[in-house]
């Protein structure tokens, strides 16, 4: 073999072995990436336990809606700051309306956001079963000044099961600070343990009157 073979070969051999090693470098970073994706889907999953465990126990011995709804919204705040929130809940006529102590309405020209909710719009926005964007609530009737709504960010959490919605949760806050999915992915995780909460206060209300 003349020395221009070797050559070729030798050039050959590291041409492979270059393609191997990008090979593998390729594999590497995928498997990496893939690490780390699942302790970042691992960390989100452990603090919404976190978060449902703290509130579950935080819970517990509660037999007044008003004194459930208190426990709910500091919660809320703690884990979504400058937001307000109200419980609006189904009745066989209208609806009952829930509001925190701490409660800090945003007013829409001296008017509050809560007394836009009419009994059809309310009843609507249960019967969907799903988060509703101020979008949903106008196509449902909800009857404001666009303007001034799009200066929050809105949107409601339902409560209950598909066949027997309770009502829905009411979070709002500046637009500056947008409320998305991944915010409320906490929030909607208490929502079994919280509608089970609601029909026990309910029932226990209707067997002391």
């Amino acid at each position: 073999m003349n020395h221009k073979q070797r050559y070729r070969r030798l050039r050959l051999l590291i041409s492979r072995l270059n393609k191997e090693r990008k090979t593998q470098a390729k594999k590497i970073d995928i498997l990496c990436n893939d690490l780390i994706a699942a302790h970042r889907d691992f960390i989100k999953k452990f603090d919404t336990l976190s978060f449902k465990a703290g509130f579950y126990e935080s819970i517990v011995g509660i037999t007044s809606l008003n004194n459930l709804f208190d426990t709910v919204c500091e919660f809320i705040e703690d884990e979504i700051p400058n937001v307000s929130s109200a419980l609006f809940l189904r009745k066989a006529q209208g609806f009952e309306l829930h509001i925190s102590q701490s409660h800090q309405p945003i007013t829409l020209k001296k008017q509050r956001l809560e007394d836009c909710f009419t009994a059809e719009l309310v009843d609507s926005i249960c019967k969907s079963n799903k988060s509703c964007t101020l979008d949903d609530m106008f196509a449902m009737g909800l009857q404001a000044n666009p303007t001034m709504l799009s200066k929050i960010s809105v949107r409601t959490i339902p409560l209950g099961k598909l066949a027997s919605p309770l009502g829905f949760l009411l979070l709002y806050r500046s637009s500056e600070k947008k409320l998305t999915p991944d915010k409320l992915k906490n929030i909607s995780a208490i929502t079994p343990g919280l509608s089970r909460e609601i029909e026990f206060c309910q029932e226990l209300c209707r067997s002391a009157g």
